[in-house]
């Protein structure tokens, strides 16, 4: 049964829908792309939190320092370490290929897949800004629920564009990835072998090997350069479903409940529309770094919400950051018990390349999960300028919001679920 059923007829889903889809339009054609770090990302929390000051007792905007290109910025010199290993290897020494090859996983690893700030000094500095709406009880704080969106969007995935998400993954990303898994491979046989370079060695069956093994190292090399156009330096795309669906999916179940006149007892409510999501979590880890000791100080919940518009592929996320990170129980299954009382039966997911908003929380202790409806291939308007208000479909956002309004209110009478 509903929590929120005494509520259900004050509880205005559809109405709140049509907010969400407004605002988000609005943002789009008002103000447009929304670069991490940019004025235009400022501008798009400052309209939020005009919202949302109609609903909260207290709406601030906090700014944090990043270096955006950090996080993709390392794709040219990857390209170019595991291009420039094949022939090191066939014409100097196997021991700086193998450097090469090294030198090539260490920002792919640290900076994509573990979203380390890793290389981020290397590259300009920007600031970002994180918008905070909170919503106090009627009586004394004993515990807290965060929903968290992001309001920057990223630049444009260039072959999920031209491609299509899937195809682009199969026929060019990982081909990239294998190729420089080959290369290594490749350097640390002739460096077990040694053999010295390759194109000394005397013209023997093992010659032969060698030279069809750096044949198929330089098959891959076209994959390798290709991934040199894996995104756009300089062009945002509109980000409509991705994030301002999730913004405005948790601001709508803020409003919705003000409407209705839910004041909780006790649980405060925040809704934190973060920066630069896009560019390696860095609002929401700068955040969570800022305020951990008042986040640790009373119970507190926090739910990524990032991507509502495949209503199919709506998912309650159990892992992530590239599958290194685990989050808590207690706050997946509060979100998958509200979905089931309002007759959706989602499932654990994980995101095993990439990462949400909810990882910056779980990596310091404060319990969270990720909550979103997006098709993991992932679709052609991910991260393309095919993600307009054109493409939503408010019916995913209405779910949410309704799965929202009733995770606040079994949070607010019953707290997290045990195991």
């Amino acid at each position: 049964m509903k929590i929120a059923k005494e509520y259900s007829e004050k509880i205005d889903i559809k109405k709140n829908t049509e907010y969400a889809v407004k605002g988000i339009t609005k943002i789009c054609k008002k103000i447009g792309p929304r670069k991490p770090g940019s004025p235009e990302e400022l501008r798009a929390q400052q309209w939020m939190e005009r919202d949302m000051k109609n609903y909260c007792d207290k709406t601030e905007i906090e700014s944090f320092t990043l270096h955006r290109q950090g996080f993709m910025g390392f794709i040219p010199f990857t390209v170019a370490c595991g291009v420039a290993s094949v022939f090191v290897n066939w014409f100097a020494s196997p021991i700086a290929a193998l450097v090469l090859c090294v030198l090539a996983f260490i920002p792919l690893l640290f900076e994509f897949l573990m979203y380390k700030q890793f290389d981020d000094f290397l590259f300009p500095k920007q600031t970002s800004h994180n918008m905070i709406a909170t919503r106090s009880p009627k009586g004394e704080v004993k515990q807290r629920i965060i929903l968290v969106g992001h309001s920057d969007s990223q630049f444009e995935w260039t072959l999920n564009y031209l491609m299509g998400g899937l195809k682009a993954k199969l026929f060019v990303e990982i081909p990239a990835v294998v190729g420089l898994i080959v290369q290594t491979v490749y350097a640390v046989v002739c460096l077990i072998v040694g053999k010295g370079t390759m194109a000394a060695m005397d013209i023997t069956k093992a010659r032969w090997f060698f030279i069809t093994f750096f044949v198929v190292s330089c098959v891959f090399i076209p994959f390798e350069i290709a991934f040199l156009f894996f995104q756009s330096w300089t062009k945002s795309v509109p980000g409509a479903s991705d994030n301002l669906s999730g913004c405005y999916a948790g601001m709508a179940t803020i409003k919705a409940l003000a409407e209705a006149g839910i004041e909780f007892e006790n649980t405060e409510v925040r809704m934190i529309c973060s920066g630069s999501e896009e560019a390696g979590l860095r609002g929401a880890k700068a955040y969570a770094k800022a305020h951990e000791e008042e986040l640790k100080d009373i119970p507190t919940a926090v739910i990524a919400i990032d991507t509502f518009r495949d209503l199919e592929d709506m998912a309650v996320y159990d892992r992530d950051l590239s599958g290194t990170v685990r989050h808590d129980w207690g706050v997946k299954n509060l979100v998958k018990n509200a979905a089931a009382n309002c007759g959706y039966d989602l499932s654990f997911e994980s995101i095993y390349i990439g990462g949400s908003d909810a990882a910056a929380f779980t990596q310091r202790g404060i319990k969270a999960t990720g909550f979103a409806a997006m098709n993991p291939d992932p679709p052609r308007y991910y991260h393309t300028r095919l993600d307009t208000p054109e493409n939503l479909r408010p019916e995913a956002i209405e779910a949410g919001i309704e799965i929202l309004c009733e995770t606040l209110c079994m949070y607010d009478k019953e707290g997290l679920p045990e195991k």
